[in-house]
């Protein structure tokens, strides 16, 4: 058990320093940095290395921005093999429309509750 939070600590814990080397030593913009783990975390999904990643880290490779990129993946062949051409697009909405929908309904209720100290 102490081995599954030390996995998931080292692992998510890489993926963060490659996101800040990116930001700090390739003078790459947030935007940028961002943009660029999400495609790697498609890229590792596409050729099926971002699972096992998965299955070894647990949380340390879900919770990471890279994990947006791979589920992208994964609806997209999920769904194109089940519907075709239109399943990629579907599949990618339908796998991560309730995280999206999530994130913009507590971003509003927090916009709501909170005021902003700037």
């Amino acid at each position: 058990m102490l081995s599954m939070f030390f996995w998931a600590f080292v692992i998510g814990g890489l993926i963060c320093v490659i996101g800040q080397l990116l930001f700090d030593v390739a003078k790459l913009t947030p935007g940028h940095t961002l943009s660029l783990l999400v495609v790697i975390g498609a890229v590792l999904g596409g050729f099926g290395w971002y699972e096992p990643l998965i299955d070894f880290a647990g949380a340390g490779a879900t919770i990471p921005i890279t994990s947006f990129g791979n589920s992208l993946v994964f609806g997209a062949l999920q769904e194109a093999r089940l519907h075709g051409l239109v399943g990629v697009l579907t599949g990618m909405f339908e796998v991560t429309s309730s995280g999206i929908s999530a994130a913009i309904i507590f971003g509003f209720l927090g916009a709501l509750l909170f005021r902003p100290k700037g």
